[in-house]
């Protein structure tokens, strides 16, 4: 069970992450930085909807893995996506290295705030 002292934690981390990548953008003066955030904050989404579609039912025979697994693909496809955009854009000379840097490593933190957030806080289901 997850108490008061691990919420703070995670919350200063995301402040971290969310401030890294806001500087990214403020310090260099190139705004494409922020579209980190949005990758990261949509990342969970494919991988919660589809759990929730694929329904397993301990009664009825369902084939539902297909549904898991398109979920965590989108996801991960997002996450490296996240990785990789900061990247592109510093290859095609749309922001600079500083940035590329800070928006990946606040990046990697807000996803990794959220995943923490899922993983200390999943409610345990009953039979």
């Amino acid at each position: 069970m997850a108490g008061l002292k691990t919420i703070i934690a995670l919350s200063f981390v995301l402040a971290i992450g969310f401030l890294l990548v806001i500087l990214s953008a403020a310090l260099y003066h190139n705004y494409l930085t922020l579209l980190v955030v949005a990758t990261y904050v949509i990342a969970p989404l494919p991988n919660w909807i589809c759990g929730r579609a694929a329904n397993p039912d301990d009664f009825m025979e369902s084939s539902g893995s297909g549904v898991i697994d398109f979920g965590r693909f989108l996801t991960g496809f997002l996450v490296v996506m996240g990785i990789a955009l900061p990247a592109l854009l510093y290859h095609s000379a749309q922001i600079l290295g500083g940035a590329m840097v800070m928006s990946i490593i606040g990046g990697l933190l807000i996803y990794g705030t959220i995943i923490s957030f899922t993983l200390f806080f999943q409610e345990e289901q009953e039979f």
